[in-house]
């Protein structure tokens, strides 16, 4: 039996972490898009959060990971990270399309960062998950709370990772991976 193939989107919006989601969890050296903030982006794109950050996505990161490398059969994952300001929303659509499933992370310190991505996975109709990028400083909010903010179905899981560290993102992926095939499933019964 071949492997499956299978193409997933990391959705966000700027600074949650999906290009560090991406390389910290790629086989392989990852692609990424990076260009230098400029004077120009200061007004636009805040750094409050995130001052250490000089660089931003604009058009895609790209990864690879086998979840069971001693198995041919294990699915191969290939992500697709989009970039995070509306300003780069034009590649979404190309980024999206043949996605089987996507995980949007949040960061808590500004979850309205993340609105605009949620819009557009909505607008696409792939299944998704959404994993809060639990970031140290964040301050705590329920997961009922969280789950009500974003009008969140039951059916939509909702997990915590830690984008820096490897067996949280694939412990996150394995997640989306359960959730693609169980909303395949339930849509094909």
């Amino acid at each position: 039996m071949d492997a499956q193939l299978m193409k997933l989107v990391v959705a966000g919006g700027f600074g949650v972490g999906k290009t560090t989601f991406v390389s910290t969890v790629s086989e392989v050296s990852s692609l990424h898009t990076e260009q230098t903030m400029t004077a120009a982006s200061v007004p636009v794109d805040s750094l409050d959060y995130t001052p250490e950050k000089t660089t931003t996505t604009v058009a895609i990161d790209f990864g690879r990971l086998t979840l069971d490398p001693r198995n041919p059969a294990a699915p191969i994952l290939y992500l697709f990270g989009t970039p995070g300001q509306s300003r780069f929303k034009d590649v979404w659509d190309d980024i999206v399309c043949g996605g089987r499933g996507a995980v949007l992370l949040l960061d808590l310190r500004r979850p309205e960062e993340s609105f605009e991505a949620l819009d557009l996975l909505e607008r696409s109709a792939i299944p998704y998950i959404v994993a809060v990028n639990d970031f140290p400083d964040a301050p705590y909010v329920s997961d009922t709370t969280v789950r009500r903010s974003l009008d969140l179905t039951e059916r939509t899981p909702l997990i915590h990772c830690n984008a820096r560290d490897r067996n949280s993102v694939i412990d996150a992926l394995i997640r989306l991976v359960q959730h693609v095939i169980a909303t395949y499933h339930q849509d094909t019964a």
